[in-house]
């Protein structure tokens, strides 16, 4: 596969998109449409994922938009394939780069030759290895494939443990998406949307706040956020266990599996319901939060089941007894 080369005359959104904006969801952009803006070339939004699919780098000069290389690395099961990470290509930005940067990616590598701006992706900058450039891997790549010759900046790895620290300050969204490995990820402050997103092993740890669809699609591994979390956390989770303080509106929407914690109660939506815990539960919240038996106690669980019917008995003039629903 040869190297694909593109000038851009104005910044361009989507560009080595593996999902193609959600093409199969929304069909707003064809995979086989003409890239706008380009000059002297003719390349399609398809040449430039197909590129990095057979292992080839593909160079942009001038500025781009938002949500470069989204879930790059990913043999995504909506357009056929198995849904798990498979080797990438690199790409190289000679100018600066829109939000939401290496959303959902894990494989391959960014290299950005000026800004990037929060919240970035799945991404962490490591020691370039090309002059004039910043160098972006994939956290996920990292954790189940270590960091090889890279050095990380402004973070660290304990590569005995696989625990890597993150505490630059720098927000970020889908943080370890579709890990299936174990290790744990720290977040010391706060993260953006799809923490956790997909994935199958390991922890994720964030001690701060969180955005929209914490453990989203959630297949295994735990999800722990110590602080407030937005809407629709746990939403289609299959496994796993997610593990919140409290949260916003439409917990636990369309889930078919896994666990969710609540230490405040959280409005939920159908099929999570509240149940009771065990003392297995217990346990696995003491060791992930690290906190003592009481207040493991404090948190409330929800999983997937038929919300029962509530009645109550009531007694009659003449002596008898019904059984009214409450409603």
């Amino acid at each position: 596969m040869k190297n694909a080369n593109i000038r851009l005359t104005t910044p361009v959104d989507n560009l080595c998109d593996y999902t193609f904006n959600f093409h199969h969801l929304n069909q707003e952009l064809d995979p086989d449409s003409l890239i706008p803006d380009q000059a002297g070339s003719s390349y399609t939004y398809q040449d430039l994922v197909d590129a990095l699919k057979g292992g080839a780098d593909v160079h942009i000069e001038g500025d781009v938009g938002g949500r470069l290389a989204y879930s790059m690395g990913v043999n995504l099961k909506h357009l056929g394939g198995s849904g798990r990470p498979e080797p990438a290509g690199r790409v190289f930005v000679d100018g600066n780069v829109g939000k939401e940067a290496g959303m959902g990616m894990v494989s391959g590598a960014l290299y950005i030759s000026q800004t990037v701006p929060e919240p970035l992706g799945n991404i962490i900058e490591v020691v370039p290895d090309v002059d004039g450039y910043r160098k972006f891997r994939s956290i996920t790549d990292i954790m189940c494939n270590g960091p090889g010759e890279d050095t990380l900046m402004s973070n660290s790895l304990d590569k005995d443990d696989n625990i890597l620290i993150i505490n630059d300050g720098i927000l970020r969204g889908t943080i370890g998406a579709r890990m299936n490995c174990r290790g744990t990820v720290r977040v010391e402050g706060d993260a953006y949307n799809g923490t956790g997103l997909l994935m199958r092993q390991g922890i994720v740890h964030v001690k701060g706040n969180v955005g929209m669809n914490a453990g989203s699609r959630l297949a295994g591994g735990t999800v722990v956020i110590g602080g407030k979390v937005d809407e629709f956390a746990g939403a289609y989770m299959k496994s796993g266990n997610l593990v919140i303080k409290e949260a916003k509106g439409y917990v636990g929407a369309n889930m078919a599996g896994g666990t969710i914690y609540s230490k405040k109660k959280v409005p939920l939506s159908p099929p999570a319901i509240s149940v009771k815990k065990s003392g297995e539960n217990s346990k696995m919240l003491r060791r992930v939060l690290g906190v003592g038996q009481l207040e493991a106690m404090l948190y409330n669980k929800y999983e997937v089941g038929v919300e029962k019917e509530q009645y109550m008995k009531v007694r009659m003039r003449d002596g008898s007894v019904v059984m009214r629903k409450v409603e």
